[in-house]
Formats: C-alpha cells, structure tokens, sequence
C-alpha cells in the first residue's frame, strides 16, 4: 500500500459550506491533521465526535510564515512514512492560497509520499457572490504578506488575502497607494458567507488600516478604477496613448514620424534632462525623463507599425542583457568593487560580440558616430589607455596641457591656430580623464556657469536703464565679481 496524504478543503465557513463527501472522509479517517484550528467548522467537528490534531503549535516556534510552512510539510511527510495514510485538512479549498500544499505538491517524489487533493468550498466562491464580483471581467488574487506594486493590474478586481491585522493592513495600503488614487474606496470582507460573522466595511484606500476589525477570515477586495486618469500611473496604458497617436485616427504630427526624423529630439530631450540633473531639479526631472520615454515608446511603436520590433523586443533585450551582465548579482560570480565591475561588464560585451570583436579594424572602434566631438576624443583616449597608451601619471598631462597652450600662442596663422587649438582641446581631454571628469558634464557646468552670471549683467545694466553694451568694461567686470558670490 502505498504512502499517502489527502489533502481536504473545511470551506470557507461554517458547516453549511463542507461539502458532503469531504464530511463522510472526515468522519471514517484514521489519522486527521489540521494546519489550524483557527476555522469556523472545527468547533462543529468537535461537537460532532471528530478526532484531529493541529499544527498551530508549530506557528509559535518560528518567525516567518515560510519556515512555519516547511516544517508543517516535513512533520506530514513523516507521518504519512509512519501510518501510510494521512488526512491533512486545510482551510477553504487546498489548492486555494495553501502554501503547505505547493510544498508538498514539489517534493512528493522525492519523499515518495503520494499527495491526493480533494476540494472544498474556496472563500473565493463566497468572495464572488458576496461582493457581486465577476471574475471573467479580469480577476487577481494577491497575498496581503507579500503584496508588491508591481503586482497590481488596477483595471482588473483584486481580492487580498491574508490580511489578518492592522499591521498587513498598513503594508497592503502602502502598496495599494502606489497605483491606486488615495481615495479610491476598497472593501474589507471579514466571514464572507457565515451569517453568524460576516462583516463588509467600506473605506477609502487611506484609512484601510483604519479599522480594527481584521481577523483570519478578513480579504481586502479592490474594485477597478472607475476612470481612465487612474491608469496613469501604468506603463502599458502610456504604450495604449503612443499607439493610439500613431493610429488611423491619431495625431497628424505623430504619424508621419520616421526613427530618421525623431533623432534631434532624442538628442534634445537627454540633454534637458542632463540640464535637469544639474540644477538639482527633482520636479524637473521627472518631467525630462518622461520626454525622453516618450522618444523610446515612438522609435518602439514605429519598429511595430514597421513589423520591425516593438517595446517589447525592446524590454526583452535590456532585461536579457542586464541578467547577463550582472552574474554578481543573478549568477554565482563574486566581486570586491564596482572596477571590477566594469571589467567583467567589458569582458562579457566581448564574449557576447563574438567573432565581431575580432574583425574590429581598431582598438578605437565602437564609439558612436554621434557623439559630441569633445566626448568622442574623451572615450577614444580611455580606449587607447585600456591597451596601455597613455602617460605615466597626471604630471605629464599637465606638462602636455602646457605644451599646447605654447604652441596655440605661438601659431602663426590660422590653419596653425585651429591646428594648435585642437590638440589642446584634445590633451584637456585626456586631463579630464586623470582627473575622473566627465568633460561634456565640465563644460555644460561651466556653459551655465557663464550663462547666469552674463545675465546678471544684462539684469544690473536694465536696472540703470542702459544697454549692456554701453556699460563700461570696468564696470561689468565689477559686476561680475559679485554675480560670483550670489
């Protein structure tokens, strides 16, 4: 005869919601183990004449529900081992939010234990018909212990479960706000389908752990939102809205776009958000980096319309390469600091090229055509020192820095001036690169640098009602100084 546990579902309430074949097992069982007594049928089955043990001595031996439910799966195994045949009842239907049951599901070959699952009566069935809820609508059931924002689909009904105190509650809520308006209202069910219980509270989103009514038969049941401005804050509703622009009926200007005619705003749109960055704008910020998905989601809707790719391909590659490049984290490999890092990052950018990288006709190759000119001999010199060109220390930068300014004075035309000019913006580079500068960043600083201190200037001289170009040398450069120290 072979080893075996039966899984059984007590419902989702009282008597009245056990099912009559689990009842008749039940009753004829030798060896019966609840996970908890904590369900409103057992004191039924007591009054009844039904013997079982419980495991809720095992909840006060650890901390965390996973540990609680790992051990509760091994005493069963055990036990099975031991009286071939045992009757494990859960509460609700077995295959219904039982973590117990998945484990044992998973390691029922490797024990050698065979798990037999009969059904019961789930809360869900209750949930359905309590709250008018109708799942074929869209339908997500989510643990309230282990509830992410990332989770959430808010045009669908989510019933929470496990919130079974004001502490989950508050988690829950906090996840909740991060998709949902503060004021959306929620419902918490507490019994749902035993008369003798039930209790359905009605409250906005922010005062869910308000109450003090929350017990282990309590689910938090949020309904959609009711209006589009709720999907906002969703990434495929944004892919919805580019879609649409780019659509038969969409946006004139949006649909004659090309991956050739977006480029300047690409290029616009990182700077201002380079500029936001600057100024230390946080609102700011937000707002550019929008500007910039912007520009990703209509190159990815124009890839689709084209059958070229779409946002996905775009997502699926970046998640792909990021695992990839990252084995410190998602693999097995260890580092000590983020130089090493980048080396591995390097090392598998190489890997991944392949036969590509051999055939690369320079040391120099792969940096985009693009770039700004003072940017591209900035990574042109890093390439050439990675393959060991490069001066001994920042002295002889120094030196050469000097150099060129030398020879810049001392150019006698202006092919030779341009000339001379170059090769010291050129050596500045490889100054910014000992020094761990980025140049464009320097320059962009000292650009705005300029810029709020010029229009100081212009401010000062429209106080006296004057042109700028009118105001003395001596005086402008007074006023230069103290723009220094606003």
């Amino acid at each position: 005869m072979k080893h075996t546990i039966t899984i059984v579902g007590l419902g989702f309430g009282d008597e009245a919601s056990l099912n009559i074949g689990t009842w008749n097992l039940l009753q004829n069982a030798p060896a019966i183990w609840l996970r908890t007594e904590k369900h409103p049928v057992v004191g039924w089955m007591k009054q009844q004449g039904v013997c079982f043990h419980s495991f809720d001595e095992v909840y006060e031996k650890h901390a965390q529900f996973e540990e609680v439910y790992k051990e509760i799966a091994s005493q069963l195994i055990r036990l099975a081992e031991e009286h071939q045949q045992v009757v494990y009842a859960v509460p609700g239907h077995p295959m219904v939010a039982e973590r117990t049951v998945q484990i044992l599901l998973k390691e029922q070959a490797e024990s050698g234990i065979e798990v037999e699952i009969i059904g019961g009566g789930s809360f869900l069935d209750a949930a359905f018909a309590r709250l008018q809820i109708d799942p074929i609508e869209g339908f997500q059931m989510v643990d309230g212990n282990d509830l992410q924002a990332h989770q959430l689909n808010p045009r669908m009904h989510i019933l929470v479960g496990q919130v079974y105190d004001r502490l989950v509650a508050s988690d829950v809520k906090l996840s909740l706000m991060e998709v949902y308006p503060a004021d959306h209202n929620v419902i918490i069910g507490t019994a749902l389908g035993i008369p003798s219980l039930e209790k359905i509270v009605e409250v906005p989103l922010y005062e869910l752990d308000h109450e003090d009514s929350f017990t282990d038969l309590s689910t938090v049941y949020v309904p959609p939102v009711p209006l589009e401005s709720g999907l906002y804050r969703q990434f495929d509703f944004l892919v919805e809205i580019i879609e649409t622009l780019r659509g038969p009926d969409g946006c004139p200007w949006d649909r004659k776009q090309t991956h050739e005619s977006l480029r300047p705003y690409l290029i616009e749109e990182s700077y201002e958000a380079i500029e936001a960055i600057n100024n230390g704008d946080e609102d700011s910020l937000a707002d550019e980096l929008g500007d910039v998905l912007l520009q990703v989601l209509l190159h990815a809707q124009i890839g689709r319309d084209e059958g070229t790719f779409d946002i996905r391909d775009v997502i699926e590659n970046l998640s792909d390469k990021m695992i990839r490049r990252h084995p410190h984290v998602f693999g097995e490999t260890e580092v000590t600091d983020s130089d090493q890092v980048i080396s591995n990052w390097q090392e598998i950018k190489k890997q991944e090229l392949g036969e590509y990288a051999q055939e690369e006709e320079s040391i120099l190759s792969g940096i985009p055509k693009e770039y700004p000119t003072l940017l591209k001999s900035f990574e042109m010199q890093k390439k050439a020192a990675k393959a060991g060109f490069d001066w001994d220390s920042v002295e002889g930068v120094l030196a050469k820095v000097h150099e060129e300014l030398e020879e810049v004075v001392q150019a006698q035309n202006q092919e030779e001036r341009e000339e001379e000019l170059g090769d010291l913006l050129f050596s500045l580079g490889s100054l910014a690169r000992w020094l761990q500068v980025d140049p464009e960043q320097s320059l962009i600083r000292a650009n705005q640098k300029f810029l709020y201190r010029f229009s100081y200037l212009e401010e000062k001289a429209s106080e006296l009602g004057q042109p700028i170009q009118e105001i003395s040398m001596e005086q402008l450069d007074t006023w230069w100084n103290e723009a220094k120290n606003v």
